[in-house]
């Protein structure tokens, strides 16, 4: 853990409490959960569902350090609407034209916390009929009280605290910046 320099201009000023992952520590855990994956599919084809959009960068950082073939989709689902509290009903913003079925997918997520959409989602991807369906966190809450399917493999396990960075956002701001920081 790292301070933060005032002077980041990509913080907008921002209070930060602290650098809760610095860039170092996020490409190692990359690295460690590419290897990982690599080794939990031998074979047979592997499709990476990045989910949008706040696990857009981890995705491109991840998938550099699995070592076998594997295709990249992503899809962007809502369960929010215009409220501010997750309804339950799942709609795909965007549905990956890839066909699902028979293929290892591993769904990739920034964050799990309640898990209300990643819950509902495994269920709608295992309507395809893939042959294996795991979830990839980056971090994760350890909160989730709506999600049945394990997640497999997890980067870290992330503090009850406001994160931004690295894909992670506050109001669309902030995700371009190379660490996880704590907003205070």
């Amino acid at each position: 853990m790292s301070e933060v320099s005032a002077a980041d201009p990509r913080l907008e000023g921002r209070a930060v409490r602290r650098v809760v992952y610095d860039e170092a520590a996020l490409a190692a855990k990359c690295q460690e959960l590419g290897a990982q994956i690599t080794a939990a599919y031998p074979d047979g084809d592997l499709l990476v569902l990045g989910l949008l959009k706040g696990s857009f960068i981890f995705v491109s950082d991840l998938v550099r350090q699995v070592h076998r073939p594997l295709a990249v989709d992503f899809l962007v689902a809502s369960s929010y609407g215009d409220a501010t509290v997750s309804s339950g009903v799942v709609r795909l913003l965007y549905d990956p034209e890839t066909t699902l079925e028979g293929k290892h997918i591993l769904l990739v997520e920034d964050i799990v916390d309640s898990g209300r959409t990643l819950g509902r989602l495994v269920e709608v991807l295992r309507e395809r009929n893939p042959a294996s369906l795991e979830i990839c966190a980056l971090l994760h809450k350890h909160i989730a009280t709506e999600l049945s399917h394990p997640v497999r493999f997890v980067g870290f396990d992330a503090p009850n605290e406001f994160l931004v960075g690295y894909g992670l956002d506050h109001a669309e701001r902030f995700r371009h910046v190379p660490y996880i920081a704590s907003l205070l």
